[in-house]
């Protein structure tokens, strides 16, 4: 399987591609605006994993050309880039592509951070609307510690919730969660219930705020 990181130079896209890169044999590649970071990053993160005895290949291009070699794009860019990335690179993408959001919009106070609804109703519904109609569109990844999944030395045991409309393309998604060791794939239903698993990610943003020893808390369910 061919993953492309689109924004993969940012926090959670190093994250996934290094988990995916150093705990599977999926193909990993780099996507970002500027091509040049985009190879930079590539090769910081191979050589991450060099220091760690793994001989990794992984690639750098510019988002359209990322998409274009991909089975399964991951939009790792922030929640108001992610219309603009989707119609940018919406000519590379088709019905045999899986195009999977993690983003989440969220605002803050002197509380702490809260979540930011669009209009569309999700993110995920926002990338979905964005997206040429035959190519599947799910939502995974958004409630999971960037630094915790960038921190090879780090053991996970925490869930990841997935939401989409095609069956076929949650469970490729949540086959590709699954392969990252200590990570768990729970469907939480179509994108209309996007909306209830992105708002759970300010909450563990506060709960690692107000809590000391908390600051890569994740989620377990049982």
């Amino acid at each position: 399987m061919r993953i492309a990181l689109l924004g993969g130079t940012g926090d959670i896209g190093q994250g996934l591609a290094l988990r995916w890169a150093y705990d599977t044999n999926h193909e990993v590649i780099i996507g970002s605006r500027d091509p040049e970071k985009a190879r930079t990053k590539a090769e910081e993160y191979e050589t991450e994993l060099d220091s760690r005895g793994l001989d990794k290949s992984i690639n750098g291009f510019e988002n359209a050309m990322a998409a274009d070699r991909a089975n399964v794009v991951v939009l790792a860019v922030p929640p108001y880039h992610v219309s603009d990335t989707v119609e940018s690179i919406a000519d590379r993408l088709d019905d045999e592509t899986t195009l999977v959001s993690p983003a989440v919009g969220m605002k803050s106070d002197e509380s702490g951070l809260h979540y930011h609804k669009p209009g569309a109703g999700s993110v995920t519904a926002v990338a979905a609307e964005a997206a040429p109609e035959d190519v599947p569109v799910v939502g995974a990844f958004h409630n999971l510690s960037a630094d915790r999944l960038a921190n090879l030395d780090v053991e996970f045991d925490v869930d990841t919730l997935v939401v989409g409309d095609d069956a076929d393309a949650k469970e490729t998604v949540a086959a590709l969660a699954e392969g990252i060791d200590g990570l768990r794939a729970l469907d939480a239903g179509p994108i209309e219930n996007a909306a209830e698993v992105e708002s759970v990610t300010p909450l563990v943003i506060n709960i690692a705020r107000y809590n000391d020893g908390m600051h890569d808390v994740g989620v377990k369910f049982s």
